[in-house]
């Protein structure tokens, strides 16, 4: 059987390379390999979420299924004052996610393994951002997005990129569900890409 990217221990032999890229006016060099996701460079969808997020500079933020790490390290880049959790259930993504750190000198940066938000139990976040894992199945993600409730802090903001073909409206009507529907709103699109933010009202 073939790895997924979200198999907690990809099986396929390591083919680490690297490249450069520039997002969000940061140039980083960065690290993948076999068995993880987009290998051969960020794809479209998180370039998109890079360039929308809003990310308070003194946030503490979560990106779940970082992959090896694009979009949670500029992120760190974007809250210098605050702190950025990386975590993906997938061993070797969490691995490169901290040698990319390190490769680019972003400190205000932790990691952990984990399925869904297992390791982040009795942590809250200003903001969770995700890729989200579209072909784990719409259940795992529709959890990522219903577990993303409690691990928000009032006022704070879940930040998914999803494509049009791939369940952005059933994506938008489930954040309805859970976030309330003046509480979710499509703030960017670009080549069938949804960027959809929903934030924990304060007070609930």
């Amino acid at each position: 059987m073939n790895d997924h990217y979200y198999s907690a221990k990809p099986k396929s032999a390591s083919n680490r390379q690297a490249f450069e890229t520039e997002l969000r006016a940061n140039r980083l060099r960065l690290t993948s390999d076999a068995g993880v996701f987009s290998r051969d460079g960020v794809d479209y969808g998180s370039r998109v979420l890079i360039e929308h997020m809003e990310i308070p500079r003194d946030a503490r933020v979560l990106d779940i299924g970082c992959g090896y790490g694009p979009i949670g390290l500029i992120a760190a880049r974007l809250a210098p004052q605050g702190h950025v959790k990386l975590i993906d259930i997938n061993e070797r993504a969490v691995e490169l996610a901290r040698l990319n750190a390190e490769a680019n000198g972003i400190r205000n940066v932790s990691f952990a393994q984990s399925d869904l938000y297992r390791a982040v139990e009795d942590e809250t976040f200003d903001a969770i951002l995700s890729n989200p894992p579209i072909r784990a199945g719409k259940a795992v993600v529709h959890q990522l997005f219903a577990e993303a409730w409690d691990r928000l802090n009032p006022g704070g903001s879940l930040w998914i990129v999803i494509q049009n073909k791939q369940g952005a409206p059933s994506a938008r009507a489930k954040l309805e569900e859970i976030f309330g529907e003046e509480e979710v709103r499509e703030v960017a699109k670009d080549k069938g890409f949804r960027i959809y933010r929903a934030i924990r009202k304060n007070g609930n």
